[in-house]
């Protein structure tokens, strides 16, 4: 790889496939209204990204979008630049507000390159999946962790 990056679509498949087998603490999203990719120069897929609806419904306006998930094998620059690229792309859709969360003890240095604001610190909260018998916690599980909302707005 000489260091070129390019971004293309990808399949809602292939996008769970790669983060199913690369990310470190979430599992693939179900849904998405689109997804993207990064490619190196011999076409080699480093990342992906998935943005659907906002999953807090307060949010989901029909006008804003939220990126449920960025996967890379660590290239350097893929993950910003797929923020990057998705905002653009959901500008071009028409859409107002673009979304995101980070666990809170991360930097969120792609983020602020890409051009995302930190709006929201938020408290750790149960899983979806919370029930009043205890089971063992998934290590993919989202709940019980601080995060941080990050916002592109028009």
């Amino acid at each position: 790889m000489s260091g070129r990056l390019r971004v293309a679509p990808i399949t809602l498949a292939a996008a769970r496939e790669y983060v199913r087998a690369h990310h470190r603490h979430n599992a693939p999203p179900v849904g998405h209204r689109f997804s993207l990719s990064v490619l190196d120069d011999d076409g080699a897929l480093r990342g992906v990204a998935t943005v659907g609806r906002p999953v807090a419904r307060a949010l989901d306006d029909g006008l804003t979008v939220e990126v449920n998930r960025t996967c890379t094998d660590g290239c350097p620059n893929a993950n910003s630049m797929l923020y990057g690229a998705a905002w653009r792309a959901a500008r071009a859709l028409g859409y107002r507000r673009m979304v995101t969360y980070t666990r809170a003890d991360e930097p969120g240095a792609s983020l602020r390159a890409a051009g995302a604001r930190r709006v929201a610190e938020l408290r750790a909260r149960g899983d979806w999946s919370t029930h009043s018998v205890s089971r063992p916690r998934s290590p993919r599980a989202t709940g019980g962790v601080e995060r941080v909302r990050w916002e592109w707005v028009a």
